[in-house]
């Protein structure tokens, strides 16, 4: 299995909510085993810069993830969230077990 894991910041904090409502339209896809869409909560103790909303999704290969990728909803989501977000970070990785 494949976790994909996206970090989003906005580039104002009044953009969030609608960065997060541009990434829900990935949950639309048919092409993940899961996938979640959420605000962060900021509660973490050790100071410095944090995401605002995460995406979280499970794949059952790299098959998969790629037609997830190539759907149309997901270059939606890409054209309404990349104007407000000011960082993007994504990791894609093999889950142990």
């Amino acid at each position: 299995m494949i976790r994909h894991i996206v970090f989003f910041t906005a580039k104002r904090p009044e953009d969030r909510d609608t960065i997060r409502t541009g990434l829900e339209l990935l949950k639309d896809i048919p092409h993940s085993l899961r996938l979640e869409v959420a605000e962060n909560f900021a509660t973490d103790p050790i100071p410095g810069p944090s995401p605002d909303v995460v995406v979280y999704g499970e794949f059952a290969d790299e098959a998969q993830l790629a037609a997830y990728k190539a759907h149309p909803l997901y270059q939606q989501s890409i054209a309404h969230v990349r104007p407000l977000r000011e960082l993007r970070i994504a990791a894609d990785f093999t889950a142990d077990g």
